[in-house]
């Protein structure tokens, strides 16, 4: 049979041991989260890039059809 200090050892033991684990999963999803970020923060980047370009495209489209109109007379 176990001794009360034991028994408070064997459990602060797997108090510590769980703390650990969980202090690992944190810092993981920690990581996780600023990737995550990094990720989405790229993605705006992007969209923003194609919104001006798909501006651009439509400012040329719209010359292109002045011209067309011109050219009809």
């Amino acid at each position: 049979m176990l001794t009360t200090i034991e028994q408070l050892n064997d459990k602060i033991d797997a108090m510590v041991t769980r703390y650990e684990t969980m202090k690992t999963e944190n810092e993981t999803l920690r990581n996780e989260v600023i990737s995550v970020k990094g990720q989405g923060e790229a993605k705006d980047v992007t969209i923003v890039k194609l919104e001006e370009e798909n501006a651009l495209k439509d400012m040329e489209i719209e010359e292109i059809v002045k011209k067309i109109e011109l050219a009809l007379g």
